[in-house]
């Protein structure tokens, strides 16, 4: 997959200009930044810079600008925190055009030890389109050398990600990957390309249809697969179960049929829940209390639908993980944010915290589930990129990555 990367280690950015491709797409309540864990994640990258001498502009995305430009979306409130991370003035740019005169001028007075914030990248418009490319130009006259750390945004061929580097090295600059990108690179990517075994894949959410070549590419490359999460119903199905009012894609039973034969014509385990905890509707609001009842997986009533892993699956799971060197986790149990629904998720949490095997949960909800449950710091590694880490675990090459030189 090519991931000898050049990183901020392999070069030197004293009195050079350093543009820094972030993920500050932080949440934001009223104007305010509800968690920083994504600009403190920046820091070491922009300390390494800054410790050089060299002048570093940062860009990032934030949210998903629908309808243009608007002060909702700015980066101002990043400017001003990460002012006081660094304990030092961040110098943010405010033109709506990110690269404008204004952001030409503020880089041209940059001093050795400076820090300039350039505007919402996704004010420009469409990164990815025809327009991409004059951007990706203009992001590049701007530097010296490029240093891309937004693991998140790496699954997107955007100018800011990927097309910037082509403009820079075509002037002999640098494009390497920041300790961020590095630390995803080297967890991820190893851990699926070179694991050390046993090695167990855990995989929940929703629909299957969101992980077709995530299982199929897993089951390749692990000895135990793990499927919980709604998506485990239509496999129950293809078996032939009664799944009750449970989420089910059914045009994907053939599929999950052909994931089953593949497991056993590769000698691997595949594990499905033996019993599921059901009720008779879906909370509402999602937090609500809930009457539950834990059956088993060939039980379910027709009148009812699975929420959460049941009681056996549970420790049929946790056991799977104890023997394991290396762990791959994507995707919560069962409907997590309900303390109800939440224990197949916790039981699994917790077999990853209590083994001493490398464990990597990769993203979105499986990461806001370890966070929101307490068990952060016993993992190894938690992915910053949801669409990006399973399009790792898909086994595909990821534009943010490739477009970064190799050593």
């Amino acid at each position: 997959m090519g991931l000898n990367k050049k990183s901020v280690d392999d070069f030197n950015a004293n009195g050079k200009r350093v543009l820094v491709r972030c993920d500050f797409n932080v949440p934001l309540k009223d104007g305010k930044i509800t968690d920083e864990t994504r600009i403190v994640a920046a820091l070491p990258t922009i300390n390494k810079l800054l410790k050089d001498g060299g002048k570093v502009i940062l860009c990032s995305h934030l949210g998903k600008v629908k309808n243009g430009p608007n002060e909702g979306e700015s980066l101002a409130p990043v400017a001003e925190r990460l002012s006081e991370k660094l304990g030092k003035k961040v110098n943010f740019v405010a033109d709506y055009n990110v690269t404008g005169d204004a952001a030409t001028k503020a880089v041209a007075d940059m001093k050795d030890g400076d820090v300039v914030l350039l505007q919402n990248t996704r004010f420009r418009g469409a990164e990815e389109t025809k327009n991409g490319e004059a951007f990706s130009k203009e992001l590049a006259d701007l530097c010296d050398d490029y240093v891309c750390d937004a693991f998140g945004s790496s699954h997107r061929a955007h100018a800011s990600v990927a097309g910037v580097t082509e403009f820079v090295r075509k002037k002999g600059g640098n494009c390497a990957v920041g300790y961020l990108m590095q630390k995803e690179i080297d967890f991820l990517g190893n851990a699926v390309e070179t694991p050390v075994r046993p090695f167990v894949a855990i995989l929940g959410g929703a629909k299957v249809a969101d992980k077709l070549n995530v299982i199929s590419n897993l089951l390749e490359k692990c000895d135990t697969l793990i499927i919980g999460g709604g998506m485990a119903f239509t496999f129950l199905k293809a078996q032939g179960y009664e799944v009750g009012n449970s989420l089910v894609d059914l045009e994907k039973l053939d599929y999950c049929k052909e994931m089953m034969a593949k497991a056993e014509k590769l000698g691997k385990k595949l594990l499905l829940p033996v019993d599921t905890t059901v009720a008779a509707s879906f909370p509402n609001p999602i937090d609500a209390e809930i009457e539950v009842k834990v059956v088993d997986a060939d039980k379910i009533p027709a009148d009812m639908e699975g929420l959460d892993i049941g009681t056996k699956t549970a420790v049929l799971y946790a056991d799977a993980v104890k023997s394991a060197k290396t762990v791959v986790w994507n995707g919560p149990m069962g409907v997590f944010e309900n303390p109800i629904l939440a224990k197949g998720t916790i039981a699994v949490a917790k077999a990853l915290a209590d083994t001493d095997a490398t464990t990597i949960i990769g993203g979105g909800d499986s990461a806001a589930a370890v966070n929101q449950l307490g068990f952060a710091d016993k993992m190894s590694h938690i992915s910053t990129g949801g669409g990006a880490s399973l399009e790792f675990l898909e086994g595909k090459e990821l534009p943010g990555v490739m477009a970064a030189d190799n050593k």
